[in-house]
């Protein structure tokens, strides 16, 4: 049966904070920027936080032979921790950090939505020998932190390394510690791996936005919490304010990508507009956002 046409967002100027490059060298921005190409869109990137990969070293020890015999899982919460394990695994590529035998249980490695498609053969050859004897790929119904936790079941006191972000000059979101304690709470021994670093893109990052040619945006899309504070950060260096710029664009429609990057809108003080149901992907919330002007008409 042939797939539905996408929404279009034909001729819509659409502003996005996502980073342009996650910790493996792939662009979180340039996916979203080539999708809202594909519907028609005028993508204007305002990338407000970077992610920069972390020396490899601080993720070795987890990639040495045997390293993850004493794991029974290993969960990913961003393509960028995906990315950046990945590229420890090709920093000794003789090496298995999983062993063939060590268990008769099978090790999981679990991603959410489409960020499992990095979780390929070459990926999850370099984990083991033994890919089909011993690695179970897990992909959550529900793709957030709190749905990989339920999909993971019960711990009984077993260990998970979860490669995620050191946060540097802003305030960490409170997914990351929510999901560990979740894990912890069902049981898990939840053990944090440094897998690259989200920072703040610099006091200019809002100037895309705030210029006095800037075009006009119909929409900006939050693909995460991180990214509305360094927005806010930004538009402070610059002397403007969240109020300010909603004043000079009163038509600007704030989409959130997912419950989970809403929430975090809110608490900053910022009123969203469109919400994704459907957030396992980027294709979601640009929907629910052509859906808002659709309705509009």
């Amino acid at each position: 049966m042939a797939l539905p046409e996408p929404l279009s967002l034909a001729g819509r100027r659409v502003a996005f904070t996502t980073p342009q490059a996650d910790a493996g060298g792939g662009g979180y921005g340039g996916r979203l920027q080539d999708i809202l190409r594909q519907r028609g869109a005028h993508p204007l990137p305002v990338p407000t936080i970077a992610i920069r990969p972390q020396d490899p070293d601080r993720l070795r020890p987890f990639v040495l032979p045997g390293a993850l015999d004493p794991f029974a899982a290993l969960a990913f919460t961003s393509r960028s921790g995906i990315s950046a394990f990945s590229r420890a695994l090709q920093s000794s590529p003789a090496q298995h950090p999983l062993s063939d035998a060590a268990s008769v249980l099978p090790f999981t490695v679990a991603a959410l939505g489409s960020d499992a498609d990095l979780l390929d053969g070459v990926f999850l050859s370099r984990l083991c020998r033994d890919v089909a004897g011993r690695i179970f790929v897990l992909v959550p119904d529900v793709p957030t932190p709190a749905g990989l936790v339920e999909a993971l079941g019960p711990g009984s006191g077993r260990r998970v390394l979860c490669p995620v972000p050191d946060v540097v000059g802003l305030h960490e979101p409170p997914v990351v510690p929510g999901f560990l304690a979740g894990l912890e709470a069902a049981g898990w021994v939840a053990v944090r791996a440094p897998a690259y670093t989200t920072c703040w893109a610099g006091p200019c990052c809002a100037e895309a936005l705030v210029a006095p040619d800037a075009a006009t945006p119909d929409a900006i899309v939050f693909t995460s919490t991180a990214e509305v504070e360094g927005l806010l950060k930004g538009l402070d260096a610059t002397g403007w304010s969240w109020p300010r710029l909603r004043a000079r664009w009163p038509g600007m429609v704030v989409a959130a990508h997912g419950p989970v990057t809403a929430d975090g809108v809110r608490r900053l003080g910022i009123e969203v507009d469109v919400v994704s149901s459907r957030f396992s992907s980027f294709h979601g919330v640009l929907d629910a956002l052509a859906a808002k002007f659709l309705l509009q008409k």
